[in-house]
């Protein structure tokens, strides 16, 4: 007899990440300036940005570093209680580090490790964000006025984290956070190599692609969301005005049905500008699988993906182990 499990139902959604940079004035002029986010605070090596329908106080925590990589991921619950809830839960594994006192915008939060080695922590006292009078919008349903720098990003869409064992860490964030398992690649004897994972009614929030070099809590991109596919061609173009490598030109993912572009901002990390994306709105959703076969054939309309898309990810393997 199957025994119906109560899915866990604790995180609200993606919150913010944190990026670190070793070129911070670079990095932050690729954000506030081509994608058009805004600077919200400075406090020692970090700058805080959001995008312009942000609907919480900011989505990118900027920082300044060595090398380039993830800092941590956030995620918001949808109550104290919830928190509590999934405190208890981690800290009763092997992947709990403990409570902090929260950061810039945000109360306490319980900080743990995924099994891939990327810091990940839960919070829910957030402070709202109150818009300046100079953004106040035309619809008062709106957070703010709309932002016309660059390719004026919206919000955060999704991440993607690169790791050696997907299938385990695809595993932890279903067990431990709730998140649902929309579509995923595999292999011939049924591996998985891409996970896509969601909490919210997106196709996904969270990517989790294979490291083939093994390594631990490598870093593999940022989507951050426009209004059209037209603003994703436009996002094209600002990045060729300004001289900032395109790694993949706008085209249409088969998982997941979004519009991208992918670029590298000057710090290193990958970013993706994104636009699209189917919803799902029924509890039943059944996993749909995609098989080798069916992923030779490339991206929805023919083309592959560059293979540095597979294999580059932050840190970047090759510089750390040559000191560069």
């Amino acid at each position: 007899m199957t025994i119906f499990q109560e899915p866990i139902r604790d995180i609200a959604h993606l919150a913010h990440i944190e990026l670190l940079s070793p070129k911070p004035n670079e990095s932050l002029e690729f954000f506030q300036e081509l994608l058009g986010m805004t600077v919200l605070k400075s406090e020692g090596q970090s700058v805080y940005l959001r995008g312009w329908g942000d609907q919480q106080l900011y989505s990118l925590k900027l920082t300044e570093a060595k090398q380039a990589g993830l800092g941590h991921v956030a995620m918001r619950t949808y109550s104290s209680q919830a928190l509590e809830q999934r405190a208890n839960h981690l800290k009763d594994s092997k992947y709990g580090i403990g409570w902090t006192d929260g950061d810039f915008g945000h109360g306490p939060s319980y900080r743990f490790m995924d099994p891939a080695g990327h810091k990940i922590e839960v919070f829910y006292e957030a402070e709202k964000y109150m818009r300046p009078d100079h953004l106040k919008p035309g619809l008062k349903n709106m957070p703010q006025k709309y932002s016309a720098r660059g390719a004026a990003v919206t919000q955060l869409d999704h991440i993607n984290l690169f790791s050696p064992d997907v299938d385990a860490d695809s595993l932890f964030y279903r067990k431990y956070l709730g998140f649902k398992l929309s579509e995923q690649a595999v292999t011939e004897t049924g591996k998985q190599t891409t996970a896509w994972l969601h909490v919210t009614n997106k196709s996904y929030d969270m990517a989790i692609s294979l490291d083939k070099t093994g390594a631990q809590g490598r870093f593999h991109h940022a989507a951050f969301k426009v209004e059209t596919p037209e603003m994703v061609l436009r996002a094209a173009d600002v990045f060729l005005d300004n001289g900032i490598y395109i790694e993949a030109p706008p085209n249409k993912h088969v998982a997941g049905q979004t519009m991208f572009v992918y670029v590298y901002e000057p710090g290193g990390n990958r970013i993706e500008v994104c636009s699209g994306g189917f919803l799902i709105y029924t509890p039943d959703w059944e996993t749909v699988t995609w098989t080798p076969e069916e992923r030779k054939k490339g991206l929805a309309w023919g083309s592959p993906l560059p293979a540095t898309f597979h294999t580059y990810g932050t840190p970047d393997i090759k510089k750390s182990s040559t000191g560069g």
